[in-house]
């Protein structure tokens, strides 16, 4: 059953979901792993400048999925082997209980996600000492927190530059299998996600005008973020630089005649994310060189939608995008030659050098920690290297409950243009005399977030963030002035 998220402290927060879905997902896990002893390690609190002044405390997103508790400072340990399963924590003392209020003992927090008892931290070095003594094997993610890869090596003697090579294959791969399809309860929650960031992308429309500044934008729309969930699924970017894959906002005033790409999304307080980009004309309505390039994008974007189902591969729905683009753009003399050859030899790149999309859930990249070879990738669909497709993150046929961000966009990057153009690079398929003209336009992407269903996919979200020509426009034309 899915539950409503209540805060009775800063540190204790009721599981989204029931009991018997932890229960259910480790149990799973322990299925899939089949021996040894698995540690899944929760956050700590980030000091940001000194011990007492910490970053908002967000929990390792496996540990949430797998024993929903949201205090730091715990580690989930399931001993496969003997059919045990402990959450390791030492409880707070009353220092602590003054400042920040009482909280669940960790034997009770045990209790509420269906382990089998609570522990003080001591024993965790007493567990792995023991399976390790048996010549067991204790299964660990790759660490990314530089505090519990000194955890890991004190309990593992594994030094921190070698913990990434050898984190656990079997546990890494059967983390990835459930998480990646999402259930009911997990869609309900990103769509709580999505409609956060309606709010935040159609604010940030409203505000979108000359003289405007960047962080002035992006600080109101994080704002709505932190007051309606959790926090910014990741740093908002916005900027007149669209061009700039990751254009964090500046002090910039917005100026007349140019384009602003948002790209924001909200999670909510159950740790679930959305992620949408628009660019918006800053006058309030495109211009003809402005409408043309928006249009393919707007076309690809769309193409997804058509082609995305269960079964296809994620690499064919890219390179059918790439197909398309290069198509468009060849109508707008920005490309010629043929277009198989030309998407062969990646001189699409130029105009779109990143992926379509990723995968999202608890993470805004979903398990990108786990490594993208294997969240994304199989034995099927390898990595690239050629620039552009080796930004792809996810290559593997859809699989129903797959949840998806539908990102095409066609960027101008002047330093780009000059490093191909100097070298000849597909000299054969680029107009780089026209290109030359396109320095000033900046970039244009367009992003939402889909589910793979059954027979297809849809779009996530009960109220759609305009994003077709037309709909901006009169969406832009009825803002208060």
């Amino acid at each position: 059953m899915h539950t409503l998220l209540k805060v009775s402290s800063k540190r204790n927060l009721i599981m989204l979901f029931d009991k018997e879905t932890y229960v259910a997902r480790r149990d799973r896990l322990r299925r899939q792993v089949g021996s040894g002893l698995v540690l899944l390690f929760g956050n700590n609190d980030a000091p940001a400048n000194y011990p007492a002044n910490a970053y908002k405390f967000r929990q390792d997103s496996s540990f949430l999925y797998f024993f929903g508790q949201q205090r730091e400072g715990l580690v989930g340990v399931i001993d496969i082997d003997n059919g045990r399963e402990y959450l390791i924590g030492d409880d707070i003392d009353m220092d602590d209980i003054v400042w920040f209020g009482a909280v669940d003992s960790v034997a009770d927090m045990a209790e509420q996600c269906g382990a089998d008892g609570g522990a003080p931290m001591s024993r965790l070095a007493e567990l792995v000492d023991r399976a390790r003594f048996q010549g067991r094997k204790v299964h660990f993610l790759p660490p990314y927190r530089h505090d519990q890869m000194i955890r890991l090596m004190d309990l593992t003697g594994i030094h921190p530059a070698r913990q990434r090579e050898e984190a656990s294959l079997e546990l890494i791969r059967a983390v990835i299998d459930q998480r990646a399809v999402k259930s009911a309860g997990e869609i309900e929650e990103i769509e709580k996600a999505c409609a956060i960031g309606y709010e935040m992308h159609t604010t940030a429309m409203r505000l979108c005008r000359p003289g405007v500044s960047e962080q002035y934008i992006a600080g109101i729309i994080s704002g709505i973020a932190s007051a309606r969930g959790c926090m910014p699924s990741f740093p908002t970017i916005l900027s007149m630089h669209g061009e700039i894959m990751h254009g964090y906002p500046s002090p910039r005033p917005l100026e007349g005649g140019r384009l602003m790409l948002c790209d924001a999304g909200a999670e909510t307080n159950g740790n679930y994310c959305s992620d949408n980009t628009r660019t918006t004309p800053i006058d309030g309505k495109f211009t003809p060189r402005q409408r043309e390039i928006y249009s393919i994008v707007e076309a690809c974007h769309d193409h997804v939608l058509d082609i995305a189902r269960p079964g296809v591969k994620w690499w064919d729905v890219h390179f059918s995008v790439a197909r398309l683009m290069t198509d468009r753009l060849k109508e707008v003399g920005l490309m010629k030659g043929d277009t198989e050859e030309a998407v062969r030899n990646g001189a699409h790149a130029m105009f779109f050098p990143h992926g379509l999309g990723h995968m999202m859930g608890m993470d805004v990249h979903d398990m990108e920690g786990l490594g993208q070879q294997y969240v994304g990738f199989d034995d099927e669909v390898r990595p690239s290297g050629q620039f552009g497709t080796n930004c792809l993150r996810c290559g593997r046929r859809l699989q129903e409950g797959w949840v998806m961000t539908d990102e095409p966009g066609i960027y101008f990057i002047p330093a780009l243009i000059d490093d191909w153009k100097s070298r000849g690079l597909h000299k054969d398929f680029i107009n780089y005399d026209l290109l030359e003209t396109y320095k000033d336009f900046g970039g244009i992407r367009i992003e939402d977030d889909i589910l793979v269903t059954a027979d297809g996919c849809r779009m996530l979200g009960r109220e759609r963030i305009p994003y077709h020509l037309d709909d901006v426009e009169t969406f832009m034309a009825q803002r208060e002035h």
